[in-house]
This record gives C-alpha cells, structure tokens and sequence, in this order.
C-alpha cells in the first residue's frame, strides 16, 4: 500500500539545490520509499502506465500530499518531467517553487 506521506517526506529530505537534470529517479526513488516499487523507464514522460499499474489513477483537483504528475516533452526537454507534491511545493530533484512546471519551457 502507498504512503504517499512517507513518500514525499522522502522526497522533500532528498533534494538538491537546483534541478540535476534526474527528476524521474528522485521521484521513483520517494514512491518506493513510499511502499510502491515501480517499473523503471529512461524517462519520466513515460512512468504514466507504471504509476497507473502500481495503483495511481488519474486526478482533477487540489493535489495532496504524496501525489504525483508526470508531465510530457517540452522544447529542448526530450524525457519530460515528474514530480511529487509534498503539501505545499512540488518536489522532482529540486524544490518547485512555481508549482508544477520546473520552468518557463513547459509553462
């Protein structure tokens, strides 16, 4: 069972200061801590059917805490993005403080 709480209480504690270009292992890496073991893929744009597989269905809402967006390419972004919320700022490999887009080529 998923503890999304555990998850992204990983998460906020495994940041960098600025995104390293790993966002799909940082996130994968606090879902399984989070009690959910995921098939691995080259990029995060394509974690959507492993997180639907694992259990996670699709949301329209407020997030809350422990949730998770996989984003598509965006220009010069070939792999996508994913990230968790950890209740107030989404997390990848870095603190998101501009919500769930990690930069001005996805927004």
């Amino acid at each position: 069972m998923y503890d999304g709480i555990s998850a992204a209480n990983y998460a906020a504690s495994n940041i960098e200061p600025n995104s390293v270009g790993r966002c799909a292992e940082y996130v994968r890496k606090a879902i399984e801590w989070g009690g959910i073991s995921l098939q691995r893929t080259r990029s995060a744009k394509d974690y959507g059917p492993s997180l639907l597989a694992a259990g996670f269905h699709e949301a329209i809402g407020s997030p809350m805490k422990g949730d998770v967006i996989v984003i598509q390419p965006a220009p010069g972004h070939p792999h996508g993005h994913m990230a968790i919320y950890d209740g107030s700022h989404w997390i990848s490999d870095f603190k998101q403080l501009h919500g769930f887009y990690p930069g001005p080529a996805y927004r």
